[in-house]
This record gives structure tokens, C-alpha cells and sequence, in this order.
């Protein structure tokens, strides 16, 4: 009750700073772009993979911007429901909410108008199937993850990584209309990459997560135990992306791209457990962004010029 009631009292203080007229960019930051942008392009190489030939703009178009939508509403119920855990971390103390930019009440009414926007693009113009698999993603991350699992468990990021995991699978069945084993196999590479991605920067913010108190593995188990982890996982990621080649997914353009991308993840982590730097594990992070983003690249090009139709 007194949690509630200190929470309650910093909302009052920050209505007092809210402004009249918020900018855009403060509605666009709720959305998370960068990460937005990143979703839809494994999105788009789940819609490629499952066409032999180039995706029709119809399905294209509007399953793209369902997704990235709903994607852009669950990030803004995340900002609304993190807000005062954002206002005691540096690295989030200036987002619209903590800032006192906006006010819950438009953040929710924005991230509400923008999720049910999404829901009716993709079931008018997809798919039902699309429609309530992204709905079920939205409700994964932005109320499982966020509002219980961060708060309850240190394998939080294991666990309520499938939600984020999801937009291959999305792009699969926009094409489709049905869930298939390759989509699946998208799911996993992403699933099996977020906890080294995310734990990288719990290591280098672990002092933020201790001060904001959530339970992020660096803070239950101590940092040296993380960086074992990290380094498990980024073996078991290394595996699962040479799984696409194993099964005739993708040919010898991906096997070769991610066998060395693997490598490089691989030399961070061992790195970060063994003789790390003042920024290796921020460095790491930042690596993993752009090792995701070349997996489904090196995905899309092999399909094209490589591998057969399926």
C-alpha cells in the first residue's frame, strides 16, 4: 500500500511538467523505433522465406504496418508500466514518461489507438491468423513480461523473449496463412539470441537494475555467473544458426555469413568472461544488434540467389 501510494505521489509530481502540446518525436520514442525497425525486418524475411518469389505489395505493405503497430503499442505500454523504474536509471531517465513529456493517460490512449490500428490492418488486409498471433505477441511482452515476469524471475528476458521472438513467424503466416516449421526455426534463432543480447547490457547497467530493483540475472547471480551464461548461450545460438543450412533452409551464402558472425559473437563473449574491458559487455551489446540484423539479411539474400524455391 505505501509503494502504491509513493508511486501515486510521482505521478503527481510529473503532472505538474507535463506539456500542453507534446512533440512527435515523444509519441515516436514511446514505439521504440530502432527496436520497431529491427522486428519488422525479421518480419520481412519470414514473408520472403515463405514465397518463392518476391512478397506481393498487398500483403507486404499492410502486414508490415500491422505489425509494426502492434509492436509500437506493446513499447509504449512498456514505457507506461516501467515509467517509474525508468525515472531511477540513467539510461532511461529522459524517455517521454519520466521526463514528464507526457502523461499516462495519453501514453495509454496512444498505445491503445495504435494496437487496435494494427489489429484491423492485419485482419482486413492479412490475415485472421496474423492478426491474433501478433495480438498474443503484444499481450506477451507488453503484460507478461512487463508487468509480471520482469518484476518476478532473473530468466524474465528466457522467458518473455518468445514475444519478441515472434515476427518471423508473423511475416510467415501473413503469407501463408499457417504456421510452418521453417517459421518456427526464425522463432528460435531469435529466442536463443536475446538473453546474451539483453544480459551484455544487464552487465553493463547492472548497477541501474540493482538501484531500480529489478531482478535481472547480474543483480540475483552476481555478474561473473551472467557472463557464464552469456557465453553458454551464445555456444547454443551458434549451433541454432546453423540449423537453417542443416535442414535445406538456406544454403552455403548463409552457412559461410553466419558461421562468421557466430565466430565474432562467440570472441565477444568469451572476451567478456575472461579478460573484459571497461566497455566489452556494451560493446557486445551493440554487436549482437548488428549480428541479428546480418543473420536475416544473409537469410533473405541466400533465399534469392541460392536456394531453391521451397
Amino acid at each position: 500500500m505505501t509503494e502504491q501510494v509513493q508511486l501515486a505521489s510521482a505521478d503527481e509530481a510529473l503532472a505538474e511538467t507535463y506539456k500542453k502540446h507534446a512533440s512527435w518525436r515523444d509519441y515516436l520514442t514511446l514505439t521504440k523505433p530502432n527496436v520497431v525497425l529491427l522486428l519488422l525486418l525479421t518480419a520481412l524475411v519470414g514473408m520472403c522465406l515463405a514465397s518463392p518469389t518476391w512478397v506481393s505489395w498487398q500483403i507486404m505493405v499492410p502486414g508490415l504496418v500491422g505489425i509494426g503497430f502492434m509492436s509500437g503499442s506493446a513499447a509504449a505500454v512498456n514505457h507506461l508500466v516501467d515509467r517509474h523504474i525508468d525515472a531511477r536509471m540513467a539510461r532511461t531517465l529522459r524517455r517521454p514518461l519520466p521526463s514528464g513529456a507526457l502523461s499516462p493517460r495519453r501514453v495509454l490512449t496512444f498505445a491503445a489507438v495504435l494496437g487496435a490500428l494494427g489489429f484491423a490492418v492485419l485482419a482486413i488486409w492479412v490475415n485472421m491468423l496474423t492478426a491474433w498471433l501478433t495480438l498474443a505477441s503484444l499481450v506477451g511482452y507488453a503484460i507478461v513480461y512487463t508487468m509480471y515476469l520482469k518484476r518476478a524471475t532473473p530468466q524474465n528476458i528466457v522467458i518473455g523473449g518468445l514475444a519478441g521472438a515472434a515476427p518471423p513467424l508473423l511475416g510467415w503466416t501473413a503469407v501463408t496463412n499457417e504456421i510452418h516449421p521453417f517459421a518456427i526455426l526464425l522463432v528460435m534463432i531469435v529466442f536463443t539470441w536475446t538473453p546474451p543480447h539483453f544480459w551484455a547490457l544487464a552487465v553493463h547497467r547492472a548497477k541501474d537494475y540493482a538501484k531500480a530493483d529489478i531482478p535481472m540475472l547480474p543483480v540475483t547471480h552476481g555478474i561473473e555467473f551472467t557472463k557464464t551464461c552469456i557465453l553458454l548461450y551464445t555456444i547454443l545460438l551458434g549451433v541454432v544458426c546453423l540449423l537453417p543450412y542443416i535442414i535445406g533452409m538456406s544454403g552455403v551464402i548463409y552457412l559461410v555469413g553466419s558461421t562468421v558472425l557466430s565466430i565474432w559473437f562467440l570472441v565477444y563473449a568469451w572476451k567478456l568472461k575472461f579478460s573484459p574491458g571497461k566497455l566489452t559487455a556494451f560493446n557486445m551489446f551493440k554487436f549482437s544488434i548488428w549480428q541479428l540484423f546480418g543473420l536475416f539479411i544473409l537469410l533473405l539474400v541466400d533465399h534469392y540467389l541460392v536456394t531453391p524455391a521451397l
